[in-house]
């Protein structure tokens, strides 16, 4: 027996009008979905006017555990479409995983093409796309998060985050601190009803978006220019150098612990500790 298909399918990131007849022509053929969230895909269904197939969760805390079941089918000769909650498959989303392993098993692999927030965002901002990297979500603290600021810092190219909306504020600050007055677009509620896109500086849109932010957020960058890119890639400068560098120039030791901590994703406390190291050795 022949091994079944898997369609990657994507699915509307808001407006179910965006559903493309072909998705909907597979969706009624196959046999199964395996979907991040069996309850959203379900409403496809009922858009669609038509009764479900099986359908298989594969969350994004167990895809590659819940994945056996879908290869099962697909061993068994029965297409599976697989969906997330929104967008593409394997996108800042569950799905690579299972390709892989379809792809290993010998299954045939055919994606769906469709809508994708970062790709929407990105055409409707205005900055560069010839070249862009999807970095989907920040780390939320400490030392990953301020690995992945400088990271994005020295890219030369536009680049896409998504956020929620109760941390766009937060994120925002961030870049703007590490960055700069680099330009971006804020993409919020993208196809739906209150969809708004606002474009302006990092800072800018740090100050516009200070407050409560509703909906689904996704933030599209400009990339860094040759000589920032190479400033930010550039070996970072020892902790203790930078320590005496900024006592130099006259900065209370409160704000740099505060701006060196978050910077470099350390204790604030440690940071203090080694200032006042620092002191002691400067008054002997």
């Amino acid at each position: 027996m022949s091994q079944g298909t898997l369609f990657v399918l994507a699915t509307p990131i808001g407006n179910l009008g965006d559903l493309s007849p072909r998705a909907a022509e597979v969706l009624r053929a196959v046999r199964a979905v395996a979907a991040e969230d069996t309850r959203r895909t379900l409403q496809l269904f009922s858009h669609l006017g038509v009764p479900a197939p099986r359908m298989i969760s594969l969350p994004a805390f167990d895809e590659r555990g819940r994945a056996g079941a879908v290869l099962e089918r697909l061993a068994a000769g029965e297409d599976v479409a697989l969906c997330t909650d929104a967008g593409t498959p394997g996108v800042s989303d569950p799905g690579q995983a299972l390709v892989a392993a379809a792809w290993e098993a010998g299954a045939k692999v055919v994606p769906v093409p469709g809508p994708c927030a970062a790709v929407t965002a990105l055409t409707g901002s205005g900055l560069p796309s010839d070249r862009f990297l999807v970095q989907g979500f920040l780390p939320r603290k400490g030392a990953a998060r301020a690995e992945a600021l400088r990271f994005l810092a020295a890219l030369p190219c536009t680049f896409v985050l998504y956020e929620a909306g109760n941390r766009t504020g937060a994120t925002l600050a961030d870049l703007a601190r590490e960055l700069g007055p680099r330009p971006a677009a804020v993409a919020r509620e993208l196809t739906k009803l209150h969809e708004e896109i606002a474009r302006g500086t990092l800072p800018e849109l740090a100050a516009r978006f200070a407050g409560e932010v509703r909906g689904e957020v996704t933030l599209v960058v400009g990339g860094a220019s040759e000589e920032a890119a190479r400033a930010a890639a550039a070996p970072e400068e020892p902790l203790e150098e930078e320590l005496r560098r900024r006592l130099a120039e006259g900065h209370p030791p409160t704000e740099i612990a505060r701006s060196v901590a978050r910077a470099r994703g350390l204790a604030r406390a440690e940071v203090y500790d080694a200032l006042q190291r620092l002191k002691g050795e400067k008054a002997r």
